[in-house]
């Protein structure tokens, strides 16, 4: 484990193959197929994001294609059980170096979706960039419940970016870092593409820099991701980090 502790301080990121068995993620998969048809509230719709290739409204071509079920852990206890799965939660004590670990009702706590044709681009960005805590020092978990690979819009991640200091400049008014500018041209040379089979899990700091494509393929790309926080490492009151109530799985 100390090698893996030391890896993901290098790179901000840790691939830890297998960690769910087959049959837990082949039920999440059956699942989360009865959550989207119908979508069953709450979701995000990828006409709500208005992010590159995403239909123009609710009412225009695909439209209603979803792009997150929310709440995910409130939905059911097999989502429950990955959120406190031992295999991840002593994975989090050791990357975070702490024994109180807590989920985060309020980011990420969903079931991400790319569908084909209507599946929009996510540009470079930095979790960290809306939410609010004492520490910027927060673990996203990144469940894969199928192949991620660069033709189904797998993650891309920045090796060693949660510890870069970029001036504000280098980002647009939404924080996703600027591809127009020469200043970052050496940074999106290092972009690595994340790909993954069922099962595998990724672990990656709040302050890494990620994207994602397009799903190019003709199945639906489905990962279950849950953010986690130290529990020393408190929220702010009266922001969006705080509105509900962090679950204690450790």
């Amino acid at each position: 484990m100390e090698e893996e502790i030391q890896s993901f301080a290098d790179n901000g990121y840790l691939i830890r193959r297998g960690l769910i068995d087959e049959r837990a993620a082949g039920r999440l998969v059956e699942l989360i197929d009865r959550s989207l048809k119908p979508a069953l509230a709450p979701v995000e719709f990828e006409a709500d994001v208005h992010y590159p290739g995403a239909p123009e409204s609710r009412v225009a071509p695909g439209g209603n294609t979803p792009r997150r079920l929310l709440h995910a852990y409130s939905r059911d206890e097999q989502f429950q059980a990955i959120g406190r799965h031992p295999k991840i939660v002593e994975t989090l004590q050791a990357l975070m170096d702490a024994q109180e670990i807590l989920l985060s009702q309020n980011h990420h706590n969903c079931v991400m979706t790319k569908h084909p044709g209507y599946s929009s681009v996510t540009s470079w960005h930095q979790d960290i960039r809306y939410w609010r805590f004492d520490r910027p020092e927060l673990v996203s978990v990144w469940l894969a419940l199928g192949p991620e690979n660069v033709d189904n819009g797998c993650l891309l991640v920045m090796p060693g970016s949660h510890k870069w200091e970029l001036d504000p400049g280098r980002f647009d008014a939404s924080l996703f870092l600027r591809t127009d500018i020469p200043e970052n041209e050496a940074l999106l040379a290092t972009a690595t593409p994340v790909e993954l089979e069922r099962g595998d899990v990724l672990f990656f700091h709040s302050k890494t820099l990620h994207a994602a494509g397009q799903n190019q393929s003709n199945t639906v790309k489905r990962t279950l991701v849950y953010t986690y926080r130290a529990g020393s490492n408190q929220p702010i009151p009266e922001t969006r980090s705080s509105v509900f109530d962090d679950i204690p799985v450790s």
